[in-house]
């Protein structure tokens, strides 16, 4: 199935260099797949997977290794901020 893989800020870097503009890319993924198995091959630090959202919703972090997808659905993740 499909769904819209997004990465945010910094993390950008971890998508292939012709998605980093548009921060975003269709990412075909197996029906059973919990987003952490998603995640997991663009080897992002998991301290910089802070804030994960499924179609906008937050996804707690005790529930990203359980927790799949359904067609056409955005996953969107951001790192840590700082502001001030």
């Amino acid at each position: 199935m499909e769904i819209t893989f997004k990465l945010y800020a910094s993390l950008t870097d971890y998508l292939p260099v012709d998605r980093r503009t548009a921060n975003q890319m269709p990412l075909e993924v197996p029906a059973d797949a919990p987003i952490a198995q998603i995640i997991e091959p663009f080897r992002m630090p998991p301290k910089l997977v802070h804030l994960v959202l499924v179609n906008g919703v937050f996804v707690p972090p005790q529930e990203r290794a359980t927790r799949t997808l359904a067609e056409g659905d955005v996953l969107a993740i951001w790192p840590p901020i700082a502001g001030g």
